[in-house]
C-alpha cells in the first residue's frame, strides 16, 4: 500500500474507532471479534490432543491515559480520545487451541510475531497458541497480525513534527528516483514529509563510512538540486511524492546518501505494548468482554509463556523492563518468558518510532538497559539498574530464558548484555534467569543435515555475502529449552545450568584476528570492520536513554563514542567454544561463522548483516596440505563414516542427558548422519582412517 494512502487509512479507522465505541468508562479488551473459526490440520488429530481449531478476528481494545499503568507510553496524552477519554485500539489475533478443551494443557504459548509475521502452533502437548498484531506501522496484508493505533496531535489539534532520517546505499548508478525507507530493515515509510518544499530539509552524500560512523567525502546537495519527488516518467522536479526523492544529477554508485527531514503525524507506538498485556491478560483471567461475548478459552489457562525471535524478542524484553508484565488489575501476564536471538530493546516508545529498524547506523536499541542484573553504566551516565527492576517491585517478574548465538555478538551488539558498557566484568544472571549461549551459529540458526559441501550463495538485506550460508542449527536446541521452561513455569523443575561466554572464564576478547585466536584459513577474509561496535549516541536531552523512550531531537545522532565491544574466542579449526553446542557442532564438518563479509557494493568489507559463513574441512590431509589449510581433515579427524557417526550419537546422547535435545530429535539426527557421505565406509578406507574410527567408537563403547 502507497504510504500516503496508507496514513489516511490509519486515520481514517482511528476517526471510525472513535464513533463506535460503546457507553462504558472502564479501560479493558472491549470487545472479541471473531471473523473465522476453521479447523486445523484439515481436521486431523495432532498427538494424543486430537483436533485443533483456529480462530482470528480483531480485539476492541481501550487504554486510560490516566491509569499510572500507562504512565509510561510516549504521546498517549496526545492520542485522540473517545467520549470515554479513553484511547482506542484495533489489533488483529489468532488462536490455536484444542476443540476437546479438557485435553489443553492449561498453558498459554503467547508467540510474538516479528514485524507482523508469525504463525500459531498445533502443540502435541496440548498447548494453546496465541499471536496478536503489536506493530503500529506494520502494513496490514491477508495474512499478517496488526495493529492499528491512534496518531499524537498538538494540544490544539495540529500536527507534530519532528526529524527523522532516511539512507540511500547502493541506489543503482544513474537512477533519478529512490523510495524513502527510514529503518535498516521493516515496513515502508510510515512518517511522510510535513511539508514537500521544506527548505530546512538537508541531504548529504559521502564515499565511505566506517562501522565507527566517521563518513568520508562528505558533501551537502543543494536543496535546488533534489525533490520530494518522482522523476522516473517526468524529468526533474518531477511529479510531488512524500515517499520517493529524486535528484537532478541521478545517484552515484560510489556514493551513498542521507537525508534529514521533518515529519508529522508520529504514531503513538507504545499502545502496542499495552495492547499486548491487555490481550493477553483477558484470554488468562477473563470470562467474557465488556460486550459479553464469551472468552473463548475462559478457565482452560493456568500458566502464560511468551516466546519471540529477533525483533519480537527485544520486544518481550522491552515489555518486562518497562513494566508491562502487571496488568491493570495488578496480576502477572507472563509467568514464563523467552526471547531468543535478542541483543536489544525494541525501539518502539519514542516519538517517530520504527520499531524494523535492526541496529543500523544511528538506530536507537542498545541506548539503555540491556541486562537483567543490575548494573551501573558510568559510561554513559546511567545510574544502576536492570531489566527487571520494575516487575521486581510489583512481583510480576516472570522466569526468564534467553538464547542467542554468535550473529548477535558480530551483529546485534550483544557483547554489553554480559559484560556492561566497560566491559571489565560479568555482569552476573539473577536466580528467575537462565541463558544460554548456542556457539558458532547464524541469526536463527542454519538449515541443519551433516553435508560437507556449502550450501548456495547467502545475502542479508541485500548484500551479497562472501561466504556461503552457515548450516549449524538451533531450532532443536530451543525445542528442549521451550519444554524445560514450560516445566520450570509449570512444576517449579530446574531447567539447565546456564551455559554462556564468560569474561572471567577468558571467553571473550576483543574481535581482533590475535584476541580470538583465528586461525590462517584460505579464503577466509577477516578485518576489523566486521563487527556492528556498540556505538554511544547522543539523541538530545529529550531522548530517555534507560528506558529507550522520550523524543529524539538530534537527527542523526552525534556519536560520542565507540565502546568496548567483546566476541567469542575461538579455537584452532576457528570455532568458538562456550556454550550449549549442536550436535552437528560438536561434530563439525567445517568451521560456522557467525558473521560474513560483504562481497561487493558501497559496504563491501564490512559485516554482512547478522548473516554467518561456512568453511567446510578438507576431506583428506592430502587436500588440506595441497591448500595449506591448517585445520585437520575429515579423515584425520573421523577416519571412516562409522567413526563420524560414533561421533554425532555420542553428542546426542549427552544433549539429551543434559535436557539440551529431545530424544526424537536425538533419534533423527542419528539416522540423518547414518545417511549423510561424510567418509568412506571401514570397508573403503585406509588401515589408518579404520584405526581412527575403531578409536572414535571404542570412545563411545568402552
Amino acid at each position: 500500500m502507497h504510504a500516503c494512502r496508507r496514513s489516511q487509512v490509519v486515520i481514517a479507522l482511528a476517526a471510525a474507532l472513535l464513533a463506535a465505541a460503546p457507553l462504558d468508562s472502564r479501560a479493558e479488551v472491549v470487545r472479541i471479534e471473531v471473523l473465522t473459526r476453521q479447523p486445523a490440520n484439515d481436521g486431523r488429530a495432532v498427538g494424543t490432543i486430537g483436533a485443533f481449531e483456529i480462530l482470528r478476528g480483531k480485539i476492541h481494545g481501550e487504554i486510560d491515559p490516566a491509569d499510572p499503568h500507562n504512565a509510561l507510553i510516549q504521546d498517549l496524552a496526545l492520542a485522540p480520545r473517545n467520549e470515554r477519554g479513553q484511547v482506542e485500539y484495533v489489533a488483529t489475533f489468532a488462536l490455536a487451541k484444542p476443540v476437546d478443551m479438557t485435553k489443553a494443557a492449561r498453558v498459554l504459548l503467547y508467540q510474538v510475531v516479528n514485524r507482523g509475521n508469525g504463525q500459531v502452533t498445533l502443540s502435541p502437548d496440548g498447548y494453546i497458541s496465541l499471536i496478536s498484531g503489536w506493530q503500529g506501522d506494520v502494513v496490514p496484508t491477508p495474512n499478517n497480525q496488526t495493529i492499528v493505533v491512534p496518531v499524537a496531535k498538538m494540544r490544539g489539534g495540529g500536527a507534530l513534527t519532528g526529524p527523522v532520517m532516511a539512507r540511500f546505499i547502493d541506489v543503482p548508478d544513474g537512477a533519478s528516483t529512490a523510495p524513502i525507507r527510514l529503518a535498516s530493515m521493516g515496513t515502508p515509510q510510515p512518517y511522510l514529509p510535513a511539508d514537500l518544499s521544506e527548505a530546512g530539509a538537508v541531504m548529504t552524500s559521502f564515499t565511505s563510512e566506517t562501522r565507527n560512523g566517521a563518513q568520508h567525502g562528505r558533501q551537502t546537495i543543494a536543496r535546488s538540486d533534489w525533490a520530494f519527488a518522482n522523476c522516473e516518467k517526468t524529468p526533474f522536479p518531477g511529479t510531488p511524492d512524500p515517499t520517493r526523492v529524486c535528484l537532478r544529477d541521478g545517484f552515484r554508485s560510489g556514493r551513498a546518501y542521507q537525508l534529514v527531514y521533518t515529519a508529522k503525524d508520529p504514531l503513538v507506538l507504545g499502545v502496542g505494548l499495552a495492547a499486548t498485556r491487555d490481550i493477553v491478560s483477558f484470554f488468562r483471567y477473563a470470562d467474557r468482554d465488556r460486550s459479553g461475548t464469551a472468552n473463548p478459552v475462559a478457565g482452560a489457562i493456568d500458566r502464560t509463556v511468551s516466546i519471540g525471535y529477533s525483533q519480537s524478542g527485544n520486544f518481550i524484553r522491552t515489555f518486562i523492563h518497562l513494566g508491562f508484565n502487571q496488568d491493570e488489575s495488578n496480576r502477572i501476564v507472563w509467568d514464563g518468558a523467552f526471547p531468543l536471538i535478542a541483543a536489544r530493546q525494541t525501539p518502539m516508545n519514542l516519538r517517530f518510532a520504527l520499531p524494523g529498524g535492526a541496529a543500523g547506523p544511528y538506530e536507537p536499541g542498545s541506548d539503555g538497559i540491556v541486562w537483567w542484573g543490575r548494573y551501573a553504566d558510568r559510561t554513559r551516565g546511567l545510574k544502576p539498574a536492570s531489566l527487571l527492576d520494575r516487575c521486581t517491585a510489583t512481583k510480576t517478574c516472570p522466569k526468564i530464558m534467553e538464547a542467542f548465538g554468535s550473529a548477535e555478538f558480530w551483529g546485534l551488539r550483544m557483547s554489553p548484555d554480559l559484560i556492561g558498557t566497560d566491559a571489565k566484568a560479568d555482569v552476573p544472571l539473577p536466580d528467575n534467569v537462565r541463558r544460554y549461549y548456542y556457539p558458532g551459529t547464524t541469526h536463527g540458526g542454519g538449515r541443519g543435515g551433516f553435508r560437507v559441501e556449502p550450501g548456495g550463495p547467502v545475502s542479508f538485506g541485500g548484500a551479497q555475502c562472501e561466504l556461503p550460508e552457515n548450516p549449524n542449527p538451533e531450532a532443536d536446541t530451543t525445542r528442549a529449552l521451550t519444554q524445560a521452561l514450560v516445566e520450570w513455569v509449570t512444576r517449579d523443575t530446574a531447567p539447565p545450568a546456564s551455559r554462556y561466554p564468560m569474561l572471567a572464564a577468558g571467553d571473550l576478547v576483543a574481535p581482533t584476528r590475535a584476541a580470538m585466536g583465528l586461525p590462517d584459513i584460505p579464503g577466509l577474509t577477516f578485518n576489523d570492520q566486521i563487527v556492528n561496535p556498540v556505538l554511544d549516541y547522543d539523541f538530545g536531552p529529550s531522548f530517555k536513554a534507560a528506558d529507550l523512550s522520550g523524543v529524539m531531537t538530534m537527527v542523526p545522532p552525534r556519536v560520542r563514542r565507540s565502546l568496548p565491544t567483546y566476541v567469542p574466542r575461538v579455537n584452532r579449526d576457528g570455532n568458538e567454544t562456550a556454550g550449549v553446542s549442536s550436535v552437528l557442532y560438536q561434530a563439525p564438518l567445517g568451521t560456522y561463522l557467525g558473521w560474513n563479509v560483504i562481497k561487493t557494493g558501497f559496504l563491501a568489507g564490512q559485516g554482512c548483516g547478522f548473516a554467518g559463513g561456512y568453511v567446510p574441512f578438507a576431506r583428506t590431509k592430502a587436500e588440506r596440505l595441497a591448500k595449506n589449510d591448517p585445520r585437520l581433515s575429515l579423515a584425520e579427524r573421523y577416519g571412516t563414516q562409522e567413526g563420524y557417526l560414533c561421533v554425532v550419537t555420542r553428542a546426542a546422547e549427552q544433549a539429551v542427558k543434559d535436557r539440551f535435545l529431545l530424544p526424537e530429535d536425538a533419534q533423527r539426527l542419528i539416522a540423518e548422519a547414518t545417511a549423510s557421505k561424510v567418509l568412506p565406509a571401514v570397508a573403503e578406507s585406509t588401515d589408518e582412517d579404520a584405526a581412527i574410527g575403531r578409536t572414535l567408537c571404542a570412545i563411545r563403547n568402552p
